[in-house]
């Protein structure tokens, strides 16, 4: 399967889902990402403490939206 393929297929099976199910996935795609950022700030940041690290993370998405 080449890759313009693999990508007909999946936006086939995006516009079979309901909306529910689109949002679904995409807050998973957002809870996963942010999961991978604090993995990356606790290995930056080793003695932060959970406030902190959310702290960061939060500072982090500020970053990317402006």
């Amino acid at each position: 399967m080449t890759p313009d393929e693999a990508l007909r297929r999946q936006v086939a099976r995006y516009r079979g889902m309901t909306g529910e199910e689109r949002l679904r996935i995409a807050l998973d795609l957002h809870e996963l990402s942010c999961d991978l950022a604090r993995a990356g700030i606790r290995r930056q940041h080793p003695q932060a403490d959970e406030a902190a690290v959310e702290e960061l993370l939060r500072q982090r998405i500020a970053a990317a939206r402006s």
